[in-house]
């Protein structure tokens, strides 16, 4: 599977969907919560983790 900016942001929207979904329903904190506070912090973590992980796979890719 290659990823290109589609495929990557499709993914990623996808599992923070499915994260926050999974809160919503769980009877475990508000909507409001989890919107207002849980969604963001997923976001900027995930993206975090993206550049990282980028970073790390060029690293890996110019063979040092």
């Amino acid at each position: 599977m290659e990823f290109d900016l589609q495929t990557t942001a499709a993914l990623f929207i996808a599992l923070i969907a499915v994260g926050v979904g999974s809160l919503i329903v769980a009877p475990m904190m508000s909507t409001s919560t989890v919107l207002m506070m849980v969604l963001p912090s997923m976001a900027v973590f995930g993206l975090l983790c993206l550049f990282l992980g980028i970073k790390h796979g060029q690293h890996q890719a110019s063979g040092l």
